[in-house]
């Protein structure tokens, strides 16, 4: 088996003691490559260094919206001149979170054009953190026309997601897809086109329901694709193969 997880955050100091062990059970497991967004200009560096020195991981930049705080004027400016100069293969985590109703929203959306318009002048897909403001993030992309991207633990309707796929962009599913109560993600994984599916973990966030209350790890994304075998009642084996194809597509990988 050839898995990518599509959206994990190995490079974040919980995984700093074990690293090593996770990557050689993701490995063993069949995971072979993990796409590494980025949160803020202080992990940058760790995040490069770490996907240099090991085989499989693939960075990507940005300035991630729930972290509003810590982004520094300039901050933006950095992020096109360390794009410009290092292979990464998106602009992300970037987005709109309106979730959390104390982030400035005409702040976070002043940074997500930014990104958005050095992620078209550089020709980048873009890895997307959307809660709550699809529509917004929807019109925003039409305005920009990026070469596609990921809206990652996407969460929306139908219909929107039909306007992400339209618009290039991939969406990524994982450990929610785990749990019971997840009716509409459930709905969601089953009747969106499959060349339209990328699977991530998100870790160490967004625990699969058999590691709940633990850390998430990458080697979770077999639970995922299980869950979306079961949901879709189809061949897992067809089904990696096909997100697998989805994810190098998306990130112009081979």
């Amino acid at each position: 088996m050839d898995l990518i997880d599509s959206h994990c955050h190995i490079d974040v100091a919980d995984f700093d003691a074990d690293r090593s062990e996770v990557l050689a059970r993701c490995h063993a497991a069949g995971i072979q490559r993990l796409i590494v967004p980025a949160i803020d200009v202080a992990g940058w560096d760790k995040l490069l260094l770490l996907c240099e020195q090991q085989q499989g991981l693939y960075p990507a930049l940005g300035l991630h919206p729930v972290f509003l705080e810590q982004h520094q004027d300039g901050d933006v400016e950095k992020l096109e001149t360390k794009l410009a100069t290092t292979e990464v293969v998106a602009v992300g985590e970037i987005g709109l979170d309106f979730y959390i109703t104390d982030l400035d929203r005409q702040r976070q959306k002043q940074l997500f054009e930014a990104q958005l318009a050095i992620a078209s002048n550089l020709g980048l897909p873009a890895i997307l953190h959307v809660r709550k403001a699809h529509d917004e993030v929807l019109q925003l992309l039409k305005r920009f026309k990026l070469k596609g991207g990921v809206a990652h633990a996407f969460n929306g309707s139908l219909q929107q997601a039909q306007q992400y796929i339209e618009l290039g962009f991939k969406l990524g599913f994982g450990g929610t897809m785990t749990y019971k109560g997840s009716h509409k993600v459930h709905q969601l994984a089953k009747e969106l086109p499959i060349d339209a599916i990328v699977l991530e973990t998100d870790a160490p966030d967004m625990v699969v329901s058999s590691h709940r209350g633990e850390r998430n790890s990458p080697e979770y994304l077999i639970d995922s694709l299980q869950a979306l075998s079961k949901l879709r009642d189809e061949d897992m084996n067809v089904l990696a193969q096909q997100t697998t194809e989805n994810t190098c597509a998306v990130f112009g990988l081979e």
